[in-house]
Order: C-alpha cells, then sequence, then structure tokens
C-alpha cells in the first residue's frame, strides 16, 4: 500500500538557529487547525463519507502527514543548535525543562493537543464543509507564519504549504459538488 522515499514532499531549509518562529510554527504541528488533526480528521471522515469521494480524504489525509513531517524537520533544524538560554528567552523554557528538544503535540501557546480539534458528524456535506473551513484555517495561518518570518528558506516552505492548503479546499469544494449532483439523481433499483 506505502511506497516510502526517504525525502521531504517539499525540500525544507533553515537559514539560522530560530527557536522563537520554531515556537510560532508548532502551532501547525500540534495545534487545533495544524497538520496532526487535519490527516486524523480526514483519516477518520471517510469511514462515513460516498465511495464517490472516499479516496480524496485518503489521499489529503495522508498528505497531511506529508506535512507534518516537513514541519517537524522546520521545528527541529530551527531548535537543534539553540541553547537553553535561548530556548528560555524564544518563550520555550516550559519545553525544554519538560522535552529538550523533543517534539510534542502541542500548539504555540504550549497547550497539548487534543482530539476534541476532530470534528466529524457523519454527514458528509457537513464534514466536507468542515474539511473546507480547516483549510482555510490552516492557509489563513501559513500566511501569517510567512508575515512573521525573516527566513527566506522556511517561508519557501511555508509557501509551498499554503498552497497545498488551497488546493485541498478546492478539492473538497469539488467533492461538495459530486455529493449535492449525486443526491439530486433518482436512485433506480
Amino acid at each position: 500500500m506505502w511506497v516510502y522515499e526517504k525525502k521531504l514532499q517539499y525540500p525544507v531549509r533553515v537559514s539560522n538557529c530560530n527557536p522563537r518562529l520554531a515556537k510560532y510554527l508548532i502551532e501547525q504541528y500540534g495545534g487545533a487547525d495544524g497538520e496532526l488533526a487535519a490527516a486524523l480528521r480526514y483519516l477518520n471522515q471517510r469511514y462515513t463519507i460516498p465511495d464517490k469521494v472516499i479516496g480524496l480524504l485518503t489521499d489529503i489525509g495522508t498528505e497531511e502527514f506529508a506535512h507534518l513531517e516537513m514541519i517537524a524537520t522546520m521545528v527541529y533544524k530551527l531548535t537543534k543548535d539553540a541553547t537553553p538560554q535561548q530556548m528560555v528567552a524564544a518563550g520555550l523554557g516550559e519545553h525544554y525543562a519538560n522535552r529538550d528538544g523533543a517534539l510534542f503535540y502541542q500548539n504555540a501557546a504550549g497547550d497539548p493537543w487534543t482530539a476534541t480539534y476532530i470534528q466529524a458528524k457523519g454527514d458528509p456535506i457537513a464534514d466536507l464543509y468542515e474539511d473546507i473551513a480547516a483549510e482555510e484555517k490552516a492557509r489563513a495561518t501559513y500566511q501569517w507564519l510567512i508575515d512573521i518570518s525573516d527566513d527566506p528558506d522556511i517561508n519557501d516552505s511555508l509557501r509551498f504549504l499554503r498552497e497545498r492548503e488551497i488546493v485541498h479546499s478546492m478539492r473538497f469544494r469539488e467533492a461538495v459538488e459530486i455529493l449535492k449532483e449525486d443526491k439530486g439523481k433518482k436512485k433506480f433499483f
């Protein structure tokens, strides 16, 4: 089922050590609108979605895991050479005291990831609109991260991720239209 290449979906380069930027990027690692929540949301929803669009949720859900890997790589590269004093100055003192440099699913404020971030209603149209909203919120967050970042290398990867969120949103919108059209057709048995 899987073919794994030992490379990221898109290259991640970092200009210099920047734990403060890493603190902000962690939002897309373990935040409500981050990549982990998106991947789990889509892969969970696919069990109650019509066959016509189930593959879309599988494809996008697994791609979100690739994005999660990119964010983890960015955070790791931004903090791997940081001193404890730099971690404290960046607002990551509590993180350092608990985990050293290990990644942890949390948002930028330090709140741990929670399953309450995952929405699933069992109604395909409602779930797809939830997915569209999730992608648009992630797109907005990536834009805000670009706005506060001064690292051109990180910004390159963030732009890639922002564009993928736009593509995912468009694909979910197409799926809504497919299901609406299918719902209006007469069924013959």
